[in-house]
């Protein structure tokens, strides 16, 4: 088996009409159960190609700049360069790999809350200039180590509605942006634009209207000391869904126009990071051991299905030490889909998810209702596409899972209107008829 998405030699299936992302997992499951049941990923990169024809039909004032340590997959970053995205990237190493795909440092913002100095000038040798900043330490680290940084202040937004928002929360707030302004100055620090992030978990869309005015108030208050504002920075929180974006879009469109009109010639750019990911890749993982308990010591506060039905526990090959690790500070965007066929009426058991590690903190669902599962069937997680590649733990000698690429021929020619022609990248797509039999040669995974 192939390993992973680290090197740039990947291969994408292009899958004739008569197949699709099913039979492509089925395909897999297969294989793995015969070569050791490994986790493994199927990405459909058409869906990367859909997310930005949909975002260029909703906002097209609004150009994207990736953030790619939510998913820093060579095959995406091509794509999504190819499309024309701008890149947001947290570290040296982001930006470098997308400066390697050709990428100009104009469309590369550095966006590091808490910057290493040797980063900072990482930043100033290749060129990268925009980087945002929320206070006084970090634009002194700025001035010493950056000449020619254009710096974005980020602002604190109101989004903590209900307190979702967790404790690590950026952004300095209006007050203070009087006093880094007179910090930059006196530092001679070129200050070009705002940023602010409203959470995807804030469900008020006033959040939007309250950031908006308090951007414009910093436009104006930099224009009291001389500088010269051309950049507005609305950040991430993007979920995915058409629905989300267009009730964003909703709010934002007239007061862009009145706060920041089109004739001003400030540049209106966006952080978008799941929304084009997340629902990209797709997870399979293999139960590897199960535990029955009784149904009242599953876990607690939760509605009992039966007093004399058994429940279970089933530990997974994969879980917060690899493919789920923002499980640890968030909830899981997805649900367990078995992928084995079961009648009906086949009885449902309370059942929890683990990962291999037996540590406490490794559990993927707390409860949910499954037939009963015997060791050996795998369970298909969609929508985990963003956060899910970063370097696994050691813990338990976890192993990376491969990742297999995919597109429709539709997707292909979707792709080819887009204006995508890279000679690099058209050279990794390969022709998979509707009957799949693709040997370890043919895999859609890349070595890691």
């Amino acid at each position: 088996m192939k390993g992973f998405i680290d090197d740039a030699n990947y291969s994408v299936g292009l899958l004739d009409e008569g197949t699709n992302l099913g039979n492509v997992i089925d395909n897999y499951v297969c294989e793995h159960t015969l070569t050791g049941k490994n986790a493994f990923f199927v990405g459909d990169l058409g869906k990367i190609v859909k997310k930005h024809s949909q975002w260029q039909n909703i906002v097209a004032q609004i150009k994207p700049f990736y953030t790619v340590k939510c998913n820093s997959a060579p095959a995406v970053l091509e794509i999504l360069a190819a499309l024309g995205t701008g890149f947001a990237c947290s570290t040296k190493s982001e930006m470098a790999l997308v400066q390697e795909l050709g990428v100009s440092p104009e469309n590369i913002i550095y966006i590091s809350p808490c910057k290493q100095v040797s980063q900072i000038k990482y930043a100033a040798k290749v060129g990268v200039n925009i980087m945002t900043c929320d206070n006084e330490v970090e634009l002194k680290k700025i001035a010493r180590n950056h000449p020619n940084a254009k710096v974005l202040l980020h602002i604190a937004t109101e989004d903590n509605i209900g307190g979702e928002e967790g404790n690590m929360k950026f952004g300095t707030t209006l007050k203070n942006c009087r006093h880094l302004l007179e910090c930059a100055k006196e530092l001679d620090v070129q200050i070009i634009g705002v940023k602010f992030h409203v959470s995807s978990a804030c469900k008020e869309s006033q959040a939007y209207v309250h950031a908006l005015s308090d951007a414009r108030c910093v436009f104006d208050m930099a224009g009291e000391f001389g500088f010269t504002m051309n950049m507005l920075d609305i950040g991430g929180g993007f979920t995915g869904t058409e629905f989300q974006l267009e009730e964003v879009n909703h709010v934002i469109s007239p007061l862009l126009d009145i706060y920041f009109p089109e004739e001003s010639g400030i540049k209106i750019i966006s952080e978008p990071g799941s929304y084009y990911v997340s629902s990209a890749f797709t997870l399979a993982v293999n139960i590897v051991a199960k535990k029955v308990v009784e149904n009242d010591k599953l876990c607690s506060g939760v509605e009992k299905t039966g007093s004399d039905e058994p429940a279970f526990m089933y530990y997974m090959n994969d879980g917060v030490y690899g493919s789920f690790a923002s499980k640890l500070s968030e909830d899981l965007n997805t649900f367990p889909e078995v992928h084995k066929k079961y009648k009906e009426d086949e009885p449902l058991f309370t059942s929890s998810l683990w990962g291999p590690s037996c540590d406490e903190l490794d559990q993927i669902v707390e409860n949910c209702l499954l037939p009963e599962l015997n060791v050996g069937d795998w369970l298909i997680f969609d929508n985990m596409g963003a956060d899910s590649f970063h370097e696994p733990s050691a813990f338990n000698d976890f192993q990376r899972p491969a990742v297999y690429y995919m597109m429709s021929f539709s997707d292909w020619y979707e792709m080819q209107d887009a204006g995508i022609t890279s000679d690099t990248m058209m050279k990794n797509y390969f022709f998979v008829p509707s009957c799949i039999q693709l040997s370890q040669e043919d895999s859609f995974s890349t070595e890691a």
